[in-house]
C-alpha cells in the first residue's frame, strides 16, 4: 500500500507538471508582476512585450547625452545615434520566469512575483556607422589649429603676441568610446550622460626670444599705381593688407593667391582692368599682380627661396621686364619658402600718393661687404608687327589702325659683389611675354581699278604702297584717333 502511495503522488506530480508546461505553451503569456526596465509586461504574449519595449526604446531615443570636445559641448539625440536594445531574450526570460523548473521553483518563483516582482534588465548598442558620421559632422568642426606665435609692428617697433594652442578630434577613437559608454555604463535613467572625447592638443611654434631676432630689414620694394583708377588702388590696398603682419618660420611655405583670396567685395576688392588671354577686361580683384610682383622683388632681395612664380602673358609697367609675378585664378601663383634659420615678418602698406611697399624682416645673416641687385635683360622681340586687312563695306579713302604692343623674351639676373668686385652673376629667370600686331584697315568699296590697286598693296603686305594708292582720292575719309589703350593691370 504504501508503495501504492508513493507513485502514485509521483504520477499526480508529473501530471502537474505536465499540465504546467501545456497551459505555459498555449497562453504564452508573461505572469503578474514582471517589468523589463521598467516597463511592466505583465499579462503580455512574447510579441506583445517586444512591441512594448519598442515603444520604450523609441522613447529613449528622444533622450540626449553630451558630448564633450575640449571647452565645447554638443548634444546628441540617442536617435541619431542608432539606440537599440540588444537582447530580446529578456522578453523570452520574462515568459519563462514561474512556468519553468521543477513544481517547487516556480512555486517559489510565483510567490516572488507576487511579493515583490521581478525586473529583467536590457543591454544597450548603438549603430557604430551613425555615430561616426555624427562625431564627423557634428564634433569635428571644433578642431582648431595651432596660432603660432606672432608679431605685430606699431610705430616702426615690433611687439610679441602670444600664440594658441589646437585641438584636433581623434574620430576613430571618439566613436569607440560613445560605442563602449552606451553598451556598459550608460542606462536610460543614467544621472550624468556626459562623454568626453579623445582629443590632441597641438602647441604653437615660437617664443618671445626666438621672434626677438626679427629686427633687421632683409629686403624691400615699391612699386607705384598712381595712375590706377579707384577700383584698381582698392584693389592693390586690400592685397597689401591681407599680406601685411605675415610671419613665417624657417621651412614654411608662402602662397600668395592663398593670402589674398578670395576676390569679393566682402574680401575688399572691386572690379577691375586685368589680363586675360592677352587682352585687357574688367575681373573682380583687378590688379592683384602688382601686389604679389612688388612682394616678389622684395622676396628677391631677402634672398628666399621662390617655389613658383610666372610672367604676365603681356608687359606691365609698373617694373622691368621679367620682374613681375602673376597671379591667375589657381594656376598662376606667386609661391616662397622662408629658407632662412630664423623667423621673418612681412611687412605690406599703401600710402596717399599711391606707392606699395613690402618689407621683409628677419636676422640679418649676410656678410656686410656683400651686396645684391638685379639686372633685366631683353633677349628677343616678340611680335609687334604690322597687318594690313580690307574691309569692302568701307569707301576707298578709309583707313584705320590699331595700337599694337611689342612682345619680348628676358632674363633677371641676380648680380653678386663683394667689396665692390663682381663675383657672380646669377639668372633668376627667363620670361616671355605676348606681342600684339598693328592692325591697318583700309576700305575699298568704289572705283573697281582703284580698289584692285589698292588690294594688290594689301596683299603684298605694304603700307607705304596702300598709302599711296588712296592718296589722290578725295575726299580722303579721316582717320580715326587711335582708341586709348586701357591701361595695363597685373591679373591675368
Amino acid at each position: 500500500m504504501r508503495r501504492y502511495m508513493e507513485k502514485l503522488t509521483v504520477g499526480i506530480c508529473l501530471l502537474l507538471l505536465c499540465v504546467g508546461m501545456t497551459a505555459f505553451a498555449e497562453e504564452a503569456t508573461i505572469l503578474a508582476g514582471v517589468k523589463i526596465n521598467g516597463v511592466d509586461v505583465s499579462g503580455m504574449t512574447r510579441a506583445e512585450a517586444i512591441k512594448a519595449l519598442e515603444s520604450y526604446e523609441k522613447k529613449v531615443g528622444e533622450e540626449t547625452i553630451s558630448l564633450k570636445i575640449g571647452d565645447e559641448t554638443v548634444e546628441a539625440g540617442l536617435a541619431g545615434l542608432g539606440i537599440s536594445f540588444g537582447n530580446a531574450e529578456a522578453v523570452d526570460e520574462a515568459l519563462g520566469i514561474g512556468r519553468t523548473g521543477n513544481i517547487v521553483k516556480r512555486y517559489k518563483d510565483q510567490k516572488d512575483l507576487q511579493h515583490s516582482g521581478k525586473e529583467f534588465s536590457l543591454s544597450w548598442e548603438a549603430d557604430e556607422r551613425l555615430v561616426k558620421t555624427f562625431v564627423e559632422e557634428n564634433c569635428k568642426q571644433f578642431d582648431r589649429e595651432a596660432e603660432n606665435a606672432s608679431l605685430s609692428r606699431l610705430n616702426g617697433e615690433f611687439q610679441f603676441v602670444s600664440g594658441k594652442q589646437g585641438l584636433v578630434l581623434d574620430v576613430d577613437s571618439s566613436v569607440q568610446i560613445i560605442m563602449e559608454y552606451l553598451s556598459g555604463s550608460w542606462s536610460p535613467d543614467s544621472a550624468d550622460q556626459e562623454v568626453e572625447l579623445k582629443t590632441k592638443i597641438t602647441e604653437p611654434e615660437g617664443s618671445a626670444e626666438e621672434l626677438a631676432n626679427v629686427k633687421d630689414l632683409l629686403g624691400s620694394f615699391t612699386t607705384s599705381f598712381s595712375t590706377s583708377s579707384s577700383n584698381r588702388c582698392m584693389n592693390v590696398n586690400s592685397g597689401a593688407e591681407h599680406i601685411n603682419g605675415t610671419v613665417l618660420y624657417p621651412g614654411e611655405s608662402f602662397s600668395t593667391y592663398e593670402c589674398v583670396s578670395p576676390f569679393t567685395s566682402e574680401n575688399g576688392y572691386a572690379m577691375a582692368g586685368s589680363y586675360l588671354n592677352g587682352e585687357v577686361v574688367d575681373s573682380m580683384g583687378g590688379g592683384i599682380c602688382q601686389v604679389s610682383t612688388t612682394l616678389y622683388n622684395a622676396v628677391l632681395r631677402a634672398e628666399l627661396e621662390v617655389t613658383e612664380r610666372s610672367p604676365h602673358s603681356m608687359t606691365v609697367h609698373y617694373v622691368e621686364l621679367s620682374e613681375d609675378a602673376a597671379i591667375a585664378g589657381t594656376y598662376k601663383d606667386f609661391k616662397f619658402v622662408n629658407s632662412l634659420s630664423y623667423p621673418i615678418y612681412i611687412e605690406g602698406y599703401t600710402t596717399p600718393d599711391k606707392k606699395i611697399t613690402f618689407n621683409i624682416y628677419g636676422k640679418e645673416t649676410r656678410d656686410s661687404n656683400r651686396t645684391i641687385s638685379f639686372e633685366s635683360v631683353k633677349v628677343s622681340d616678340v611680335g609687334g608687327g604690322t597687318v594690313l586687312t580690307e574691309n569692302g563695306g568701307l569707301p576707298l579713302g578709309y583707313k584705320s589702325a590699331s595700337k599694337g604692343q611689342q612682345g619680348y623674351v628676358a632674363e633677371l639676373y641676380k648680380v653678386v659683389t663683394v667689396n665692390g668686385v663682381e663675383t657672380e652673376r646669377i639668372k633668376v629667370n627667363k620670361s616671355s611675354y605676348k606681342g600684339s600686331n598693328r592692325v591697318v584697315t583700309y576700305g575699298t568699296a568704289g572705283d573697281p581699278v582703284l580698289s584692285e590697286n589698292l588690294r594688290a598693296a594689301i596683299a603684298l603686305q605694304d603700307e607705304a604702297l596702300a598709302d599711296a594708292n588712296i592718296a589722290g582720292i578725295v575726299p580722303p575719309a579721316p582717320e580715326p584717333a587711335p582708341a586709348p589703350t586701357p591701361e595695363p593691370t597685373p591679373a591675368e
